[in-house]
């Protein structure tokens, strides 16, 4: 009977798996007898103290040799033992993919949902940098604006603003559209009514606190009941899986504080019910004081894969913020300088239609003898008018356009806060794992400690590709109609760095997981793995029975990587909430 390939290759999977449980190696009994073989040859070459150094009594053998350890008792790892699975499974990795699930999502697509948690897990970096760059960047337009700007709508357009860092927001390029959005009286309750309808709140809920708690209570209980036992299971022990996974605290608690609006159709729904209330924008028609209502609207808040320069800038879930931030920041900026140059006319009393200022008497003080006026209280008269009527205000607005800055001002310093902020927490979490894995005996690199590292340079690396594929695409977005060659390649660039950037945080996604299930199941407890083969090469060894010295040495690693974790975890915590006070409530 001829087998189907793809059976011969299932078969042949299962013989490779029979022969790795019939291979499980007892490294104690191993080494019982390798030293009552040497007890009768006295032959002592290959055993080893805790140190890797030649004994000379049999009693001192608590190690042996690479070549030993593969020779007298085989490749294979230790016997799979479900009982120690199952109890480091649901200890130290269960919780934290069920706090996954608390990560905002909101995406028009269950695909896109799910590329946003791998990107999460495939690279904290990036996760990191997201969350912060949107807290920055809402703490830099409420200072703008705070300091700046006191014009009807004002505080409005600023909540838009920081509410919508998750959407791919546009500009209409016909420059007249846009003040006459912000200084028409007509649009007042576009700006009141969109502000309200997008100010709704993704926070804490009952699921949410009690996947933290959970998560939070079970590290604790692992941490304390593996530092009173240091000897038991110790190459099996969860601790430094625990550290690694730990950046995901902070970040789910963050993104849980700054509430980002990431739903897209309950967006778009509040956008179109706004839209419905009054929006007049458009180029006059000639007619003093008229602007034809207009079906191209001045501020959007969606857009066509073709109308944007990376896909993931239509993509909502917050994590994909690093896509857009730079364009969100020239939008939002340009924004601000429109109602700048009307704040700062109105300040000088210069209306729209070139007529008379027209006093506003709101509010009186208590002798009713003198007007008490603030810009925002500027009677509607002042707005009223067509933008040609006063070439201040047809010309202004182009030269707001013309001198607004491609490149947002201050935004590469915030980009580098951020970029440290998140390479902080992603180091300091894996470094403790890293940390765990090294001082574990036999101490230096082996395959734990190397599977560490690899998830910490991989994080990195695809949060390098996709910054930089942001930059690439923002550069290029400056010529839409790709007519150099250096946006052109600038673009192809921007692609191949985004898509490869992407595979990688797949790989990563998977490498965290499988690093954590190779630990709880004595994977790595093989000879190979155990003499730390990575870092001493040639005189590398395999600690079998671990000393009181050693165990003494790990216990001490084990508590200096929970105080790097937990302190990288609660240092990235406590400045964001420092800086919570200065974004637009």
């Amino acid at each position: 009977m001829r087998l189907h390939k793809g059976s011969q290759a299932a078969l042949l999977l299962l013989m490779h798996a029979a022969g790795t449980v019939v291979a499980a190696v007892d490294f104690s009994q191993c080494l019982n007898d390798i030293v009552q073989n040497a007890n009768v040859t006295q032959n002592l070459a290959g055993l080893l103290n805790g140190d890797g150094d030649p004994v000379s009594d049999l009693s001192d053998a608590t190690s042996i040799s690479y070549s030993m350890c593969t020779s007298h008792c085989g490749t294979g790892q230790e016997p799979f033992q479900w009982s120690v699975f199952s109890q480091e499974f649901s200890a130290w990795l269960l919780p934290n993919l069920a706090l996954i699930s608390q990560l905002p999502f909101g995406a028009q697509y269950r695909l896109d949902n799910l590329m946003s948690a791998i990107l999460t897990v495939g690279s904290p970096t990036l996760a990191g940098y997201s969350l912060f760059i949107t807290l920055l960047n809402s703490r830099w337009i409420n200072r703008q604006f705070d300091q700046l700007v006191d014009y009807p709508n004002s505080r409005f357009a600023l909540s838009i603003l920081s509410s919508l860092q998750q959407s791919p927001l546009r500009l209409h390029p016909d420059r007249v559209r846009l003040p006459s959005l912000i200084i028409l009286p007509k649009n007042n309750s576009w700006w009141k009514c969109f502000a309200e309808f997008v100010d709704y709140t993704h926070t804490w809920s009952i699921a949410s606190a009690t996947s933290i708690a959970w998560v939070i209570v079970a590290y604790i209980l692992t941490v304390a009941n593996s530092l009173s036992n240091v000897y038991a299971n110790v190459q099996s022990n969860g601790e430094a899986t625990g550290s690694m996974w730990l950046w995901l605290i902070p970040i789910v608690v963050g993104w849980l504080q700054l509430s980002p609006k990431c739903d897209f159709n309950r967006l778009q729904a509040a956008y179109d019910r706004a839209d419905r209330h009054s929006m007049h924008t458009g180029t006059a028609d000639g007619r003093a004081g008229m602007f034809p209502a207009s079906s191209r609207r001045a501020l959007a808040i969606t857009a066509k894969e073709e109308d944007v320069m990376s896909p993931d800038e239509l993509l909502t879930p917050p994590v994909f913020n690093y896509s857009r931030s730079l364009r969100w920041a020239s939008t939002a900026h340009t924004i601000f300088m429109v109602f700048k140059v009307a704040s700062e006319k109105a300040h000088i009393h210069l209306p729209v239609c070139g007529s008379d200022w027209v006093e506003s008497s709101i509010n009186m003080d208590s002798d009713s003898t003198k007007v008490i006026e603030t810009i925002q209280d500027t009677d509607d008269k002042n707005r009223r008018g067509s933008l040609q009527d006063d070439p201040m205000y047809y010309t202004q607005p182009h030269r707001v356009q013309s001198l607004s800055s491609h490149w947002a001002p201050g935004v590469f310093t915030r980009m580098a806060i951020a970029s440290c902020a998140s390479l902080a927490l992603q180091w300091g979490t894996v470094g403790a794992a890293f940390l765990v894995g090294w001082f574990t005996p036999t101490t230096g690199m082996g395959c734990r400690t190397f599977g560490y590292l690899l998830y910490g340079v991989i994080s990195t690396l695809v949060w390098m590709m996709l910054l930089m594929s942001s930059i690439l695409a923002h550069y290029s977005a400056a010529d839409p109609r790709r007519v150099s060659l250096s946006t052109r390649v600038a673009l192809a660039f921007s692609h191949i760095l985004r898509w490869t950037g992407k595979l990688l945080a797949i790989l990563n996604f998977f490498l965290a997981i499988m690093a954590c299930i190779f630990q709880y199941s004595s994977f790595y407890d093989r000879c190979y793995c155990n003499s730390s083969v990575f870092s001493r090469r040639g005189a590398a060894y395999a600690v079998i029975i671990e000393t009181t010295a050693q165990a003494a040495q790990a216990k001490a690693a084990w508590i200096g990587a929970l105080v790097l974790a937990c302190t990288s975890a609660s240092v990235f915590l406590g400045i964001l909430n420092l800086l919570l006070d200065t974004v637009p409530s």
